[in-house]
């Protein structure tokens, strides 16, 4: 009979590059401490990366850069798929999407209806924070990022080139789910992304 490993090397050889793991997609395979063991076995060999504890890839291969890795939004997909939870981007990751700043945050942060908790990247770090129902109704896809990054500007720092790229990004929203957030939004910020309903 096949091994421990040797059941996961063939699970792993079938699934996708960039494709993330778990200890639990191998349950069926042996016991959590075989199964923990052949992956950090297989991870030292790096015929897998650990990305952080208990979360492994099977990594892209590049011709120019060699092997990539799934990046902090990729795992926390993957992280709230598995959980079935729902994701809403805070902070500098929201101002990110919506081309409001070119940083590149290091801690990147999610309201979710799913546990939270704090998982430690190589380089990065993904923090799920409870958010309350009411944040979790934003249904629109780029008017909840702008409710997310104009909480985190602020309303007094919120500068007039900020305000006309929001207006224009939010002309691209679906006209039925940016008047629903509209109604969820911190009023000073609803007033400013009723503007768009205008234009």
């Amino acid at each position: 009979m096949p091994s421990v490993e040797e059941n996961i090397i063939k699970h792993i050889d079938k699934a996708k590059a960039g494709t993330i793991f778990y200890p639990d997609d191998f349950n069926s395979y042996g016991s959590n401490d075989a199964i923990n063991i052949a992956l950090h076995r297989l991870a030292r060999l790096e015929y897998i990366k650990r990305l952080a504890h208990g979360i492994y890839a099977k990594p892209y291969k590049s011709k120019y850069i060699g092997e990539v890795y799934p990046g902090a939004e990729e795992i926390a997909k993957a992280i709230a798929k598995r959980d079935k939870a729902r994701l809403l981007p805070t902070g500098l990751a929201a101002q990110n999407k919506l081309g409001l700043s070119t940083q590149v945050p290091m801690n990147f942060v999610y309201y979710t209806d799913g546990p939270a908790r704090t998982i430690k990247l190589e380089h990065a770090t993904i923090t799920f924070r409870k958010a309350s129902p009411k944040k979790m109704a934003l249904r629109g896809k780029i008017s909840k990022l702008v409710v997310m990054a104009m909480t985190a500007i602020g309303q007094d720092n919120l500068t007039d080139e900020e305000e006309n790229k929001i207006l224009n990004v939010l002309q691209k929203e679906k006209t039925q789910d940016l008047k629903h957030d509209i109604k969820l939004a911190p009023r000073w910020i609803g007033r400013i992304m009723a503007k768009a309903l205008e234009e």
